[in-house]
């Protein structure tokens, strides 16, 4: 068994040892959520604090869409910064600015939902439940809720500190990988669809195509990031030559070249994080140590948005291509106006694909 399994299987115990530990009681679990959350956030105990707290994730997890929003806006109010305190504390660290003005300061600024968070985020599986909460409060954010931002930027910011480069773990991802996360790699390919066992097999069992994942310890079993290579004698010029299932391998003398050609993003609550550039310089080191002719890395991307943009904006370029009219020139003029001209707020590229890899450190 090697690290990353006994690393899953540590994580896996520790969990049932909490969960027994909460079997035995360490006061009232209360049903109501406001209440629920006043113990998680006066107990002491380590122990209980662990099994009130899953208690509380249970609750939050249990809630209609409605009643979230509303416990959500709960905790804003609730369990929000006391200016007062802060005003008081700010004074006496302006008189006297030694440590422990300046810890109490800090403690005054900050939300007590954030420490709430950080309880929330010590139980059993508790940094997935928090993901999957972020997911909740940005679909909520799509849906008008603009009060919510707080929250979702608070979590970000939790989350960058949790998910460190240093704490990810670099796995190869293949055919021997378990059903379980093959199963989420089908799942989250976001780029060129995985449309069988079959397709799967085609991408990771053949020796020039290479797929590799980012995990976390405390997330061990979903990863968080994952990149597709083809390994080839040559830049590609087609991605259905890369991804076709009836094709000959290249063997290992012949390549040269590795083709980046798809990369996912699988947990929406962890967006704002940037994993993709990092991923993407520890595989071609790993790959360029273990191939000796390999010299070149490229991706490639699609633009999904383009034809549709040129049917507006570039009506001519438009129809050669429906028309298979060559007009090399023309294409990649009005391709470069797409990628770099915005017309949106944030002023990000228009192309879906462009802001997921400027988003990745590109």
């Amino acid at each position: 068994m090697n690290f990353f399994q006994n690393m899953i299987s540590s994580i896996m115990e520790n969990g049932l040892s909490l969960s027994r530990f909460r079997a035995q009681g360490f006061g009232t679990l209360h049903k109501d959520i406001n209440q629920a959350t006043e113990s998680v956030m006066h107990t002491s105990g380590e122990v209980s604090s662990i099994a009130f707290a899953e208690h509380l994730l249970d609750l939050i997890e249990d809630q209609s869409a409605e009643d979230l929003v509303v416990y959500l806006k709960y905790l804003l109010s609730e369990y929000d910064v006391d200016t007062e305190v802060v005003v008081k504390v700010a004074e006496e660290y302006s008189i006297n600015k030694n440590q422990k003005n300046l810890q109490e300061l800090s403690n005054a600024a900050e939300p007590k939902w954030i420490e709430l968070f950080r309880r929330l985020n010590a139980t059993p599986n508790g940094t997935h439940r928090l993901i999957e909460l972020r997911e909740q409060i940005r679909l909520h954010l799509k849906q008008g809720n603009s009060q919510l931002k707080p929250l979702d930027a608070g979590l970000l910011k939790l989350f960058k500190y949790w998910f460190n480069p240093s704490f990810l773990v670099l796995e190869k991802i293949d055919w021997s990988t378990p059903a379980n996360v093959l199963e989420k790699i089908i799942e989250y390919e976001a780029v060129h669809e995985i449309n069988s066992w079959k397709d799967l097999r085609s991408r990771l069992a053949p020796n020039d195509r290479q797929c590799f994942a980012f995990f976390h310890p405390l997330v061990p079993e979903d990863p968080l990031i994952f990149v597709e290579v083809a390994l080839t004698k040559e830049i590609p010029t087609s991605i259905q030559n890369i991804i076709t299932m009836d094709r000959e391998e290249t063997s290992l003398d012949e390549i040269n070249t590795a083709v980046f050609y798809s990369i996912s993003n699988c947990q929406d609550g962890l967006s704002g994080i940037s994993f993709g550039n990092f991923l993407i310089k520890k595989v071609a080191h790993k790959l360029k140590q273990e191939i000796q002719g390999l010299n070149t890395f490229v991706t490639l991307s699609p633009v999904p948005g383009l034809m549709k943009w040129m049917e507006n904006n570039a009506p001519l370029v438009y129809e050669n291509c429906l028309n298979n009219i060559s007009d090399d020139e023309g294409l990649i003029k009005k391709t470069i106006s797409y990628l770099t001209e915005s017309n949106r707020e944030d002023l990000m590229p228009n192309d879906p694909v462009a802001r997921f890899h400027l988003g990745n450190g590109a």
